[in-house]
């Protein structure tokens, strides 16, 4: 009997949970000689998906490794850029640095310099 009633209260807790959401937020620093050599920030989101859009938060949406749709949205945007690419190497004009992203992180790296043509 004391078994389905710890089940009931889990299932209640966990409904509870998903329904308002609850957030988790803790920063680490590791320093040395009063010098931070790691500074980690957490911030951890627990709700239904439904809480999370309601939030504003749908990043799974255009996710490619979590959505087909977004692996669409992908090439669009790859083509634009090359379009774009296209149009600055004909009016001459240097692009603009570009971030891109690489196993989940972002670097900025400078395009190729596109000859202008005379």
């Amino acid at each position: 009997m004391e078994h389905s009633l710890q089940a009931t209260n889990l299932a209640d807790i966990l409904e509870r949970v998903l329904d308002k959401g609850i957030v988790i937020a803790g920063d680490i620093t590791i320093s040395l000689v009063e010098i931070d050599l790691l500074n980690i920030k957490l911030r951890l989101l627990i709700c239904s998906v439904d809480k999370a859009k309601e939030l504003g938060i749908n990043w799974w949406e255009t996710d490619p490794m979590l959505s087909v749709r977004a692996d669409g949205l992908e090439r669009e945007n790859r083509q634009l850029r090359d379009r774009l690419n296209d149009l600055d190497a004909k009016l001459g004009i240097k692009p603009p640095p570009r971030t891109v992203k690489r196993k989940h992180a972002r670097h900025t790296v400078a395009a190729p310099a596109v000859a202008a043509s005379r």
